[in-house]
């Protein structure tokens, strides 16, 4: 905030939470840096909303700093085989051989893969960007894939460097191609000197991938879970980021908040920021201007919970239902079933089996569930 200037909300959500909006994961970075440091391969499960690509981001910013090359793809924008080429080889260019080297050497990188790609420069900007012939041989974009998948660990021991490759979204591999992972299992176990971060938002797949003793990636990375913030480590910070402000938050309407957050990442940050806007330049927020602060977050979410409803079946609204009532809950006792009026026992484990898959609830325990974002348990309450 500069002097004289009214002072932004220091509370995000929806895109990257960076820099001051960023809190806690302390020890998350930590771990996950050593790991790349040590060419230590990493899967990360997180549901959606948990943070964890503003996580990743600040490992990579902390990474880049001590010399290592990092390079990330997101896998939800490379539909085919090709398109993952041309990303990755763009993400080598752009994030790894022009660290260290000058234009025409940067090219010169990918003179030697089977399929020679169209490369394209941005009048505009300078960019660079890759294109391979979709009607190129399968066989020879899998010998280019697995030459690209080489390139980091090359590049990096050229020039003394460590190197790393995150991928985002790595579930979607397996849409892009069944016998993608296999082909890629086998170009990174011969890369100990290149660490592989894999980010997945879809759990029930991403287990399937490395937890399937069938599967290619079976216990091929160490696993690390992220989870909610804890309360005590985001309380500070939010108290902090209102009196930076001008403003300030009363004890009980922190608390309150906390209690319909539960420390989770996406929905606390735009909790306090519909909060920190309802509350005036040197006032006080009170429990009167949260529950303010929640309507306007439910009315800013009920497009997406609309639609989330339209799409469930009859037994799934009613499970999600008794669980807005009662969280958490266990579906499958007799007990709980008679209090909700829930169908019989097979169609209630059918619908908690749709709607992990959906992400929509978690399994805390033995039969235990509970609504995934606290917001939509807070919405079907007020339905």
């Amino acid at each position: 905030m500069t002097r004289g200037s009214a002072p932004t909300n220091p509370f995000q959500y929806g895109a990257l939470a960076l820099d001051q909006a960023f809190t806690d994961r302390e020890a998350e970075i930590a771990e996950l840096s050593a790991d790349v440091r040590n060419g230590q391969d990493v899967v990360v499960f997180a549901p959606r909303r948990y943070g964890k690509s503003s996580l990743i981001w600040r490992v990579v910013q902390r990474l880049v700093k001590r010399g290592v090359l990092v390079g990330q793809i997101d896998l939800m924008s490379t539909p085919t085989r090709e398109k993952f080429a041309e990303r990755l080889a763009k993400t080598i260019h752009d994030e790894m051989a022009s660290r260290l080297f000058k234009a025409k050497e940067r090219l010169a990188v990918f003179s030697g893969l089977r399929v020679t790609p169209t490369i394209t420069v941005n009048p505009d900007d300078g960019s660079i960007s890759f294109s391979f012939d979709a009607r190129a041989a399968r066989a020879d974009i899998d010998a280019t894939l697995e030459e690209l998948f080489a390139l980091p660990g090359r590049i990096g021991a050229d020039r003394g460097r460590r190197a790393a490759l995150v991928f985002d979204e790595f579930q979607e591999v397996v849409e892009i191609d069944p016998g993608l992972p296999k082909l890629m299992r086998s170009a990174f176990q011969e890369q100990p000197e290149v660490a592989h971060v894999y980010l997945g938002s879809k759990r029930h797949m991403m287990e399937r991938i490395f937890n399937d003793a069938n599967e290619p990636f079976w216990r091929s990375a160490k696993q690390m879970e992220l989870g909610v913030i804890d309360p005590a480590a985001f309380e500070p910070w939010v108290l902090e980021r209102f009196e930076q402000t001008g403003k300030r938050l009363s004890a009980d309407a922190l608390a309150r908040a906390f209690e319909i957050t539960r420390g989770h990442p996406y929905a606390t940050q735009e909790l306090f920021y519909f909060l920190w806007g309802q509350t005036s330049a040197g006032a006080t927020a009170g429990v009167d201007q949260l529950e303010l602060a929640l309507e306007g977050t439910l009315r800013s979410e009920n497009a997406h919970f609309g639609l989330l409803w339209d799409s469930l079946a009859a037994a799934q609204r009613l499970v999600l239902l008794a669980l807005a009532d009662e969280q958490p809950g266990h579906p499958l006792t007799s007990d709980f079933q008679r209090r909700h009026s829930l169908p019989t026992t097979p169609t209630v484990q059918t619908a908690l089996g749709a709607l992990v898959r959906a992400e929509l609830i978690t399994r805390r325990g033995r039969g235990e569930y509970t609504i995934a974002e606290p917001f939509l348990a807070e919405w079907l309450r007020r339905r």
